[in-house]
């Protein structure tokens, strides 16, 4: 699936080599990630390493096909 994640304030690029599967760019006081998610496991997998950084997650949605 497509997904896009908004991330609060403006991720350094240090901080997005940390997700080399998804491509980034930054609009107004927040970060956004878009790309391919294999599945649950790997969504899982992001958020805990957004977690792990910690940066706030402000949303989360899936990208029409």
């Amino acid at each position: 699936m497509r997904c896009e994640i908004r991330v609060d304030g403006h991720m350094s690029d240090e901080l997005t080599t940390a997700f080399p599967e998804l491509d980034s760019f930054v609009v107004l006081k927040q970060t956004l990630l878009y790309g391919e998610v294999s599945d649950e496991a790997h969504l899982y997998g992001l958020l805990i390493r957004f977690q792990s950084l910690g940066l706030h997650v402000m949303e989360f949605r899936r990208l029409p096909e």
